[in-house]
């Protein structure tokens, strides 16, 4: 939502799961949950200053953090993406996350990635 424009964001909310409903034939919110699932992080990296250096330290993401973290990541690849509408853009973006690929997929395939990376500083995790 942008200036607090909060007819705008339901609108092309409710747009983009007709959209969903009408390519995929699956019920719209079936999808968005299954999306918002395979887009959820599980670790995330923390800088933590030790000694004059700065770690980056894996930490596991509180529950609600997760959610917003994954509906965060959604909506900017939807922006992000090429297309006519938000709408549409949001609702190819909610399918390609719901199938295990996309940009929300390869970002949370990225912080898991160096969450892992820096394993060896998981001892400095306060």
């Amino acid at each position: 939502m942008w200036d607090g424009k909060r007819s705008v964001a339901e609108r092309i909310i409710y747009d983009a799961l007709n959209i969903v409903e009408e390519r995929s034939k699956r019920n719209p919110i079936e999808i968005f949950e299954q999306a918002l699932r395979a887009a959820t992080p599980v670790l995330e990296v923390k800088p933590r200053r030790v000694g004059g250096s700065t770690y980056q330290v894996p930490v596991e993401i509180r529950g609600d953090r997760k959610m917003a973290l994954a509906m965060r990541w959604l909506i900017a690849s939807a922006r992000n993406r090429s297309g006519h509408s938000m709408a549409e853009k949001l609702a190819a973006e909610l399918l390609d996350a719901a199938a295990g690929q996309g940009a929300t997929i390869r970002k949370r395939d990225e912080t898991h990635k160096m969450a892992e990376s820096n394993k060896a500083f998981a001892h400095y995790r306060w």
